[in-house]
């Protein structure tokens, strides 16, 4: 995401609404304001202009317009103020958007990235401009501001600049009245009918999931997080000139007096050197004072304490100097960053080692069914439960932590309790009752915990009854379908996308190559199937599998998703299988 900070405009008479406070008002199971700062939580700073809201987190700053009410330029102008100069772009942004999420910030920062324009805004489904979904250039807004004699009362086409572009967008209606609110706590309450591609239901979980609360953390104790703000460097690296190499440190021209001392990586300095004198020193050795350069072991002939160099060898400093790699204050991780064995290691090396992330995701596993038992003998009508034991080490994967796995019984209010006490956890994983059976009962359950519904179904084989839900508290419901082989391959596909949605990891890199035998497993509905590497590169997926257990995952190398009616040779996405 381009480098952007956000002004939220969350004050206003909302005089059509009989003064109330429209941004507080709750839409979907949260405030407009919650959906607005949702959408701009890639920034790097965020500014909210009006009433103060002792309930937002500290990073949030709050400021308000003088006069209070004084129009939208006018608040404009008063966050910019509070943000200072800071990222290239600023996403202006009002609060009473219900729909609006972070892909739109996303696609408008693209494209004022792109074109080159001044600023670029949204227009809603009947094209009309929403010049309050913005994103403008720095620049430009410091200049439109500065162009105005008083920013009170000021329309905002006032402010727009010749230079600017509108692209529509998706969800950007606002809601103004009283009826508008109604209709879209209506479309909020109804979930959607149609089954979803996997591409949108990701794009769905990416946007659509509640940030979890950044804090401040020992980066090696929380893998599986995200940078919650950018890591910059604490010290200089390396913090002092150091040789690059095994050799000599020599001060001017040779050949040099060999001094007997010794300068060793982490032991005492040698004391500084003289014109024409010479130490040895090791690699990563803090070299003396008057050093003008490191010669190689290699480069070197010794005639009693005198040090020649080779001829015909080249000449090189081969000392790392102080801050070369690293200056205090250079960006080490962009926010979104994974927490990586990589990157606690480069924080290391710049003297950090705690920073803000999000996460890393908690997660409880529910296992549903009468029919299924854990251990001990089976009785008539069970079956052995062959995916609970393996799903910690499967959501560990993707940095997901499994706190615990219980079994639930099918009962027709068994999951209400599960739900009730859903907030003790970020990630619900809920194997079966996901379809529509008289045993089925999560769909029912998450209806009355008043959830709101990302994805009702996938458009996949298997896995089509894949139901993604967030309770009220905050929590997800991941609902999988109860066929082992459809549970692990949606969890798959569908886990990196949760993550990146609850932490704001900055999504993985798709795998993407041919599959040589594409048009023998291609139907009318998008299939994941197993598949091997072949020789040739690429893939060959299975064409038929039993997805009762997981055997046919036995000696193969991952999983690819088969568009609908593909033909050889297709171009798949693979997901692998870690051994």
């Amino acid at each position: 995401m381009t480098a952007a900070d956000a002004i939220v405009l969350a004050g206003g008479r909302a005089s059509r609404m009989g003064g109330v406070d429209k941004p507080a008002i709750v839409i979907g199971g949260r405030s407009m304001l919650d959906a607005a700062l949702a959408a701009v939580t890639g920034c790097v700073h965020t500014v909210v202009v009006g009433p103060h809201r002792p309930e937002l987190p500290e990073p949030i700053r709050q400021v308000r317009e003088v006069p209070p009410g004084s129009g939208p330029v006018s608040a404009i102008g008063a966050g910019l103020r509070a943000l200072g100069s800071a990222a290239p772009f600023v996403v202006v942004l009002a609060a009473d958007l219900p729909f609006l999420t972070a892909w739109s910030i996303t696609e408008l920062l693209r494209h004022a990235g792109e074109s080159g324009a001044d600023a670029v805004f949204a227009a809603d489904d009947s094209g009309r401009p929403q010049y309050l979904i913005g994103v403008w250039r720095r620049t430009a807004l410091t200049t439109a501001l500065d162009q105005l004699d008083s920013l009170i009362n000021q329309p905002m086409k006032a402010l727009i600049p010749a230079d600017s572009a509108i692209i529509p967008l998706p969800g950007v209606a606002d809601c103004d009245t009283d009826e508008q609110v109604r209709l879209a706590r209506a479309s909020a309450a109804t979930p959607p009918a149609a089954a979803l591609t996997l591409a949108a239901a990701r794009t769905e979980l990416r946007t659509g999931l509640t940030r979890l609360t950044s804090y401040v953390a020992d980066l090696r104790a929380v893998r599986g997080a995200a940078l919650a703000t950018p890591l910059t460097a604490a010290g200089p690296l390396p913090r002092f000139d150091v040789s690059a190499m095994d050799g000599y440190a020599v001060a001017g021209a040779g050949p040099w007096r060999l001094r007997r001392d010794i300068g060793f990586a982490g032991g005492q300095r040698p004391v500084g050197l003289l014109p024409g004198e010479a130490v040895r020193i090791a690699t990563g050795a803090h070299v003396p004072d008057g050093t003008t350069g490191v010669v190689r072991d290699e480069f070197t002939d010794i005639d009693g304490d005198r040090l020649h160099r080779l001829p015909d060898t080249p000449l090189r400093d081969d000392i790392r100097r102080r801050g070369e790699d690293r200056e205090p204050g250079d960006l080490v991780a962009p926010q979104g960053t994974p927490v990586t064995s990589a990157l606690i290691s480069a924080a290391a090396s710049v003297e950090v080692t705690a920073a803000p992330v999000r996460g890393p995701v908690r997660a409880r596993i529910i296992m549903t069914g009468d029919e299924i038992r854990n251990k001990g003998p089976l009785h008539a009508g069970q079956t052995r439960d062959s995916i609970g034991p393996i799903l910690p080490e499967l959501l560990s994967w993707y940095g997901i932590h499994a706190v615990d796995r219980v079994h639930l019984r099918d009962t027709p209010n068994g999951f209400d309790e599960v739900l009730a006490a859903a907030a003790e956890c970020d990630l619900l994983v809920i194997v079966g009752a996901t379809g529509g059976g008289a045993a089925d009962q999560l769909r029912t359950a998450v209806a009355r915990a008043q959830a709101r519904i990302l994805v009702h179904r996938l458009r996949l084989r298997p896995g089509g009854s894949t139901l993604v839900a967030e309770l009220p508290s905050g929590t997800t419901i991941l609902g999988l379908p109860g066929n082992p082989y459809a549970a692990v391959a949606t969890l798959l596909a569908l886990a990196p996308a949760v993550v990146d949605g609850r932490t704001g990891s900055t999504p993985g890199r798709t795998q993407l190559g041919p599959l040589h035998n594409a048009g023998e497993i291609s139907g009318p509905v998008p299939r994941i199937v197993p598949a091997r590497y072949a020789d040739a590169g690429g893939w060959l997926g299975d064409p038929h599998i039993r997805t009762a257990h997981l055997g046919g995952l036995v000696d193969r190398d991952g999983l690819v998703v088969v568009p609908a009616e593909a033909a050889d040779g297709a171009t798949v996405e693979f997901l692998p299988l870690p051994r």
